[in-house]
């Protein structure tokens, strides 16, 4: 994992979800219309709470949409966490362009617009998060 450096806003953040969830967040990105909270392996069910109990008392509390991701040390699994459950991924490789890192990642086709996002706001995110933690420099979706 590389160094990441968190804001004290995004302190305060990850202390009153962890208050509330009891779960281990490790990276924090505040944006104007939500949070994503980089969650340690194995606690998204402790995130997420029986029937999602304690995911909703830190959305009310925090009073933004909160996104969750799984931390993985293996860049393919990290990336398929940040694309989450929803998108069919085919096929992740991870190449290295002299010295920076791309990974190439193929999605049904069906999936490529929600792969993309809005704006491309999820792209952007998977991009952010890659960087932020496997030093990827890039994230080519075919």
């Amino acid at each position: 994992m590389s160094e990441i450096k968190i804001t004290f806003e995004e302190m305060q953040y990850i202390a009153r979800f962890e208050d509330i969830t009891n779960a281990k967040v490790l990276d924090c990105i505040v944006e104007s219309d939500r949070i994503i909270n980089v969650i340690r392996q194995g606690d998204m069910g402790l995130a997420i709470g029986k029937g999602g109990e304690n995911i909703n008392r830190a959305k009310k509390a925090i009073d933004k949409p909160i996104e969750l991701v799984e931390y993985a040390d293996d860049p393919v699994t990290f990336i398929k966490n940040v694309f989450g459950p929803v998108i069919s991924i085919k096929s992740i490789s991870v190449t290295e362009d002299g010295d920076k890192k791309i990974a190439v990642v193929e999605v049904a086709a069906k999936d490529k617009g929600l792969a993309i996002g809005k704006g491309g706001k999820n792209i952007s995110k998977v991009k952010l998060l890659v960087q932020r933690h496997h030093g990827i420099h890039d994230v080519i979706l075919k």
